[in-house]
């Protein structure tokens, strides 16, 4: 299997595990308030119908990574990567925690490390692996 491909899915795996632990610190120290509310508006099921689509892209982008072909694979991480990145970044504003702000941070080093990979990774390789096997 291509470098290129294990290091991309490895990346959206990353991402989707710092989220993940984000979630768990902040019910674990007190900073999650139940009650069914989004960023301060009671949540409907289209919220969270959106709030779950956007938690499983990363999940779907794990094996997107590994099967898709080249021009496509290439151009769905740099582009998610990128959205990614705009999200988090848009996000760091509401967060007060240190470790939301870290765990945040450091989802943005992912997004970048993503479109950095996918942006280098050159049909030439690809091509290259292809025609051995």
């Amino acid at each position: 299997m291509e470098e290129a491909k294990i290091k991309l899915s490895a990346l959206w795996g990353a991402l989707m595990f710092s989220y993940q632990l984000a979630d768990v610190l902040r019910i674990y120290s007190g900073d999650y308030i139940a009650g069914g509310e989004i960023f301060g508006t009671q949540a409907t099921q289209i919220m969270w119908l959106a709030a779950s689509i956007y938690m499983v892209i990363p999940v779907v982008m794990i094996f997107l990574s590994l099967t898709l072909p080249y021009k496509a694979n290439r151009w769905a991480n740099i582009i998610l990567a990128i959205f990614f990145f705009g999200v988090n970044l848009f996000a760091l504003l509401g967060y007060a925690s240190g470790y939301d702000i870290f765990l945040n941070i450091v989802g943005l080093v992912f997004n970048v490390l993503t479109v950095w990979y996918a942006w280098k990774w050159s049909k030439i390789e690809s091509d290259k692996l292809q025609s051995s096997l």
